[in-house]
């Protein structure tokens, strides 16, 4: 049944049928998946039910149910697929029979897409972040499969030909079926590994969305986005999971702060200069709720969970002045201890410089000069430079500023850096 009463314009049927698709494609995507046992199979089946919707709603009208129309014109393709190619294996005659079946069984396809949809989402996070695809691959096929985004729009959003990425998950599908990776739910230990590269992905894709590595903009904010909307999705479908809310609640409160990161021309605006009225409240009191939960289950001193406990410290701090910065050095001791990571060192140098002195700063980001990981990160320098600028030491300050500005490859950080090395 389509929707009674005035005829919509082209574009606005156009717009629908690209929300109903950002919105549900997951969904349906991975109820394919659970079908076919093909994930490649199942977006390609989806993308055909997606070219339907395009030729048809404009004419017919936009569907009462428009994801159970693309779920239903989906399995009828893939009916027809099998059929054309006429498969004698005894497990695709079974799986055709399985799905003709559940077409007489289920008319009601809106009831059909809900059943057992937390599981199918949660198969199809785990099956894009497969072990045996590089991390590279995984954040590709993530956002492609879960996140709705196009080949395009990924690559603008790394900086890399959209050939590249295609071919990221062109790749990523044909190791998953070389591989026969599982399409059920990974139990144990394998479940707790695969969660953790879960949690990497969606890491990695909200950090590059909040402080992009290279280009023209200081953010990307479609990917926090994206991120901050998979993060919810998951923990949803593992409520129990301590670092999934660990990690929602950092991306919801370091989100919060995204409108107050840049002034009226797109210039970076530091941590302690920005306007906390443009904070997000409910942004926050997410991030908040969601990192009582994750110390509720006893995740207090996840990597995840103390990165949002620091991020914390900032969003109960009504200025920047009001800000604990010796809970926050403490709290950096302990991430320390946990990750062995040097840019947790960094940030721990920072945190020190607060709290006790710039003295006490550079003495911890000194330490860290002859780290090979960190020779090209332009951070270690400017750090540096804001510490020996404290102690009045300008001439080296200016020199490691204009360091950082010519490591960095984005040019708002670089413009920002070239100006703390020109002031007096």
């Amino acid at each position: 049944m389509c929707r009674s009463g005035a005829v919509s314009s082209p574009d606005s049927v156009q717009a629908t049928i690209h929300a109903v698709w950002r919105i549900e494609s997951a969904k349906l995507i991975a109820g394919l998946t659970r079908m076919v046992r093909d994930v490649g199979l199942a977006e390609e089946l989806a993308q055909d039910a997606l070219v339907a919707a395009l030729e048809r709603w404009p004419v017919a009208g936009v569907p009462d149910r428009p994801a159970a129309w693309l779920m239903a014109t989906a399995k009828h393709r893939a009916i027809d697929a099998l059929r054309r190619r006429q498969l004698l294996d005894r497990k695709h005659a079974e799986l055709e029979r399985e799905l003709a079946e559940q077409e007489q069984q289920i008319p009601d396809y809106a009831t059909a897409l809900d059943d057992d949809v937390g599981d199918d989402l949660l198969r199809l996070v785990f099956i894009a972040c497969h072990p045996s695809l590089s991390t590279e691959a995984q954040i590709a096929l993530t956002l492609r499969l879960l996140g709705g985004l196009s080949t395009q729009e990924i690559a603008r959003a790394f900086l890399v030909q959209e050939s590249t990425i295609q071919q990221r998950i062109v790749r990523a599908k044909r190791t998953l079926s070389d591989e026969g990776a599982e399409f059920e739910l990974p139990r144990g230990n394998d479940r707790a590994q695969r969660l953790s590269s879960v949690l990497t992905v969606l890491y990695l894709i909200f950090n590059e969305g909040y402080s992009a590595t290279a280009g023209e903009d200081l953010m990307r904010p479609a990917l926090c986005e994206e991120a901050q909307r998979l993060g919810r999705i998951l923990a949803e479908l593992t409520p129990d999971e301590a670092e999934v809310h660990g990690l929602v609640a950092l991306m919801e409160i370091q989100a919060s702060r995204m409108r107050a990161r840049v002034g009226s021309m797109g210039e970076p605006v530091l941590l302690l200069d920005q306007d906390r009225s443009r904070w997000d409240p409910l942004l926050i009191r997410r991030g908040l709720a969601a990192l009582d939960r994750a110390e509720q289950l006893g995740g207090a001193n996840g990597p995840y969970a103390l990165q949002a406990a620091l991020a914390a410290c900032h969003a109960r701090a009504r200025t920047a002045d009001e800000t604990d910065w010796k809970r926050i050095a403490s709290l950096y001791d302990t991430l320390a201890e946990r990750m062995k990571s040097p840019v947790v060192e960094l940030n721990r140098a920072v945190a020190h410089a607060m709290a006790f002195g710039p003295a006490a700063g550079l003495a911890l980001a000194d330490a860290l000069m002859e780290e090979p990981s960190l020779r090209a990160y332009h951070l270690l320098p400017s750090a540096r430079a804001d510490f020996l600028a404290k102690l009045g030491r300008t001439e080296e300050a200016r020199a490691e500023f204009e360091r950082a500005a010519s490591m960095t490859k984005n040019a708002r950080e670089r413009e920002l850096l070239l100006a703390r090395a020109a002031a007096p």
